[in-house]
């Protein structure tokens, strides 16, 4: 009996899931499996994508080292979170420390060598991420504007990844690795809204801390407006009626969004927004399927 309790205080099932975020990692395999089944369609060796076994094993190792991501994240940032959402706090709790570096190390080591059976460039690509990850737990997310841009440049590569092995439309992949990016930039930046009372305490210097809450807002909504340009340049490019058209009225669900972001200033609305950005990535990606 006591062995068992002290098991169930070094793992549990239930903690492993909500530090990995199954959530995100769902809408992360989703994004990769529609850009191949939409954008790429064949293998190299002509046949459906969906049937390339070697997709699944990018999609799984891209999984693997965004979870191990994650975990270090977590391990990082246990005090900090013990203040911002104590409720939350996995650490300690439904997992031992050790364990989770350990298992951070394997999810890499796991994810590499994955990664190395689909193509040595996907494992150098899935190398630097995880390296990156690290870097950014440890060190980036501390400092303004340069751990944003971190995460959101990890995001969108998770989505030109697909490019890169199949070297197909890399052009068109690009774009939604963009669409990706400057979101995520967005969401990044809330989220340090969010989370400002607990990164002030522990000496973080994000750019609500350095700049203050309204001159971060100011800096979102240049992003915004730079977003919105990007966008409106490239379906203007690719001269595909029903994609603009889709975009015109995804653009009046982010102008409600930027709406929100003018009007909130509690915690619980940056939550909330944080949310929607998710929404909005997601149905950016089922656009995929108008091309």
């Amino acid at each position: 009996m006591n062995q068992t309790a002290t098991l169930e205080r070094n793992i549990s099932i239930s903690g492993l899931l909500r530090i990995s975020r199954p959530i995100n990692l769902l809408l992360v395999a989703f994004t990769q499996l529609m850009t191949a089944y939409f954008l790429i369609e064949s293998s190299p060796a002509g046949t459906p994508v969906l049937e390339d076994f070697r997709l699944y094993l990018l999609i799984l190792s891209t999984l693997l080292i965004t979870a191990a991501g994650y975990m270090i994240n977590d391990y990082y940032d246990v005090k900090i979170d013990y203040v911002n959402r104590p409720e939350e706090v996995i650490i300690g709790k439904g997992i031992k420390r050790r364990v989770v570096l350990f298992l951070h190390t394997l999810f890499n080591f796991a994810g590499i060598g994955l990664g190395w059976i689909v193509s040595p460039r996907i494992a150098l690509v899935n190398f630097f991420a995880a390296f990156l990850l690290w870097l950014y737990s440890n060190r980036l997310k501390r400092e303004p504007f340069i751990g944003n841009l971190t995460v959101a440049f990890l995001t969108g590569l998770s989505v030109f990844l697909v490019a890169i092995y199949y070297q197909k439309n890399e052009l068109l992949i690009l774009t939604y690795a963009i669409f990706a990016f400057f979101l995520n930039l967005i969401r990044e930046i809330i989220k340090d809204i969010e989370d400002r009372t607990g990164d002030r305490k522990h000496g973080c210097r994000t750019l609500p801390i350095v700049f203050g809450f309204r001159k971060t807002k100011q800096i979102i909504f240049i992003i915004a407006a730079s977003f919105v340009s990007a966008i409106l340049i490239v379906t203007m490019e690719l001269n595909e009626p029903r994609l603009f058209y889709y975009f015109g009225v995804l653009g009046i669900f982010f102008l409600w969004f930027m709406r929100k972001v003018y009007e909130s200033d509690r915690k619980s609305h940056f939550t909330q927004l944080s949310t929607y950005a998710k929404i909005l990535m997601l149905l950016g990606t089922l656009s995929m399927g108008l091309l």
